[in-house]
C-alpha cells in the first residue's frame, strides 16, 4: 500500500501538519485533563469538518473542551442551551422590524459561527432539532426566503445526557445520521479528579490563547483530504456496512436479531473522511485497516439502532460493532 501513497502531500505539508497538530493537543492538554478520547474525537470533527454527537452526565468538560479547541483556533464559538421552550428562529435568526427606518432587518443567530456548542440537544423540541437539519446538512440557513451561506468552516458539538429522559425528546435516526461521530464521555480518575483541583488553584483554565488560526485549520483540512486511501480499504469499509445491513449472514443469529437497523452510506463516507484525518494525525499519508478500526465506535453507534430485546438483555451495541468487525475479513 505504501508504493501508492498520495504524491500531493509532500514531507513539507506532513512536518507541518504535525507541528500544527502538536500545538493544538498541547493547549488541549493544559485547560482539559484527561479526556483523550473526547480530544481525539474533537479534532477529527474538526479536521473533517462534520458534526460531532457528545453523550455523557453534565459537568465533564465537553463546553471547555469545545470553547478551548475553538480559542486555540481564534475561531468564533457560539454557545445555545436547548429547552422545551426554544423555537427555531432563536437558532437560526428572524425578521426584526426596525421602528427608526420603518423596515424589517435580518437578525442572524448563534447558529452563524464556526463552532456552535448545542448543549442537551434532546431537550429541544423536534421542530427546534429539525431546524438544524438544514445548517448540519447544507451549511445554509434560510430566513424569511433568503439564504444566508454558513462560514467555511462550521462544526456543531450537540451534547445529550443519557440518564435523564424526563421531558426530552430522542433525536430522529435521520438526524442522528448528520453527526459524523459519537463519543461517549467518561467521569475522570480520582488523579485527574486531583489534578483538576490543582489547576482551578493556580488559575489555569483562565488563560486564554489563539495559538493558532482558522487558516491552518483550513490547512489541515485541504491535506487531509489528499490522504491516501486504498481501494481495498475502500472494499473493507463497504462489508463493515454491509455487515450492519445483513448481520444475519456475519455475525451470530442471537446477536443478529437485535439490530433494528443497519448504517446507511453516510456511514460509508464516514468511514473514509475520518480514517483520513486519523491517518494524518498519526502522521502518514495512506489510510491502514487500523485507522477503521479505531473509528469503530465513533461512526457506527450511532448509526446501528437496536431493539427493546438489546436493552432487556443488557446487550451493547458495543458488543455488536465489535461481532461485526470480528466477522468482516481485515484487507
Amino acid at each position: 500500500m505504501n508504493n501508492h501513497e498520495n504524491i500531493n502531500i509532500s514531507q513539507e505539508d506532513l512536518t507541518k501538519c504535525t507541528i500544527i497538530l502538536d500545538k493544538i493537543r498541547n493547549y488541549y492538554s493544559t485547560k482539559i485533563v484527561g479526556q483523550k478520547n473526547l480530544q481525539e474525537s474533537l479534532l477529527i470533527a474538526l479536521i473533517a469538518n462534520g458534526h460531532i454527537l457528545l453523550e455523557s452526565v453534565p459537568g465533564l468538560a465537553k463546553t471547555t473542551a469545545a470553547k478551548t479547541l475553538t480559542e486555540a483556533v481564534n475561531g468564533k464559538f457560539s454557545r445555545i442551551q436547548c429547552t422545551p421552550d426554544l423555537l427555531p428562529s432563536d437558532i437560526i435568526g428572524t425578521q426584526i422590524f426596525n421602528y427608526a427606518n420603518n423596515k424589517f432587518e435580518t437578525k442572524i443567530g448563534p447558529i452563524y459561527a464556526n463552532f456552535v456548542l448545542l448543549d442537551e440537544i434532546n431537550r429541544s423540541s423536534a421542530k427546534t432539532q429539525s431546524a438544524t437539519l438544514e445548517a448540519m446538512q447544507e451549511r445554509q440557513i434560510t430566513i424569511d426566503g433568503k439564504r444566508y451561506k454558513l462560514p467555511n468552516i462550521f462544526t456543531v458539538i450537540a451534547t445529550q445526557n443519557p440518564i435523564d429522559q424526563e421531558g426530552t425528546y430522542t433525536l430522529a435516526e435521520a438526524q442522528l445520521d448528520r453527526f459524523l461521530i459519537k463519543e461517549k464521555v467518561e467521569y475522570p480518575t480520582v488523579l485527574e479528579e486531583v489534578e483538576i483541583l490543582n489547576r482551578l488553584e493556580k488559575n489555569v483554565f483562565n488563560n486564554k490563547e489563539a495559538i493558532l488560526s482558522l487558516l491552518d485549520l483550513e490547512y489541515l483540512q485541504n491535506i487531509a483530504k489528499k490522504v491516501y486511501i486504498d481501494e481495498s480499504i475502500k472494499k473493507y469499509i463497504g462489508q463493515i456496512i454491509l455487515a450492519t445491513r445483513k448481520p444475519e449472514n456475519y455475525i451470530d443469529k442471537n446477536l443478529a436479531e437485535y439490530i433494528n437497523l443497519g448504517a446507511s452510506t453516510r456511514g460509508t463516507i464516514a468511514f473514509m473522511e475520518c480514517s483520513k484525518v486519523v491517518a494524518l494525525m498519526n502522521g502518514r499519508t495512506h489510510v491502514i485497516p487500523e485507522d477503521i478500526k479505531q473509528l469503530r465506535y465513533s461512526i457506527l453507534r450511532h448509526r446501528i439502532s437496536l431493539n427493546f430485546s438489546a436493552i432487556a438483555d443488557n446487550i451493547t451495541i458495543e458488543q455488536i460493532i465489535d461481532s461485526i468487525f470480528g466477522a468482516v475479513p481485515t484487507p
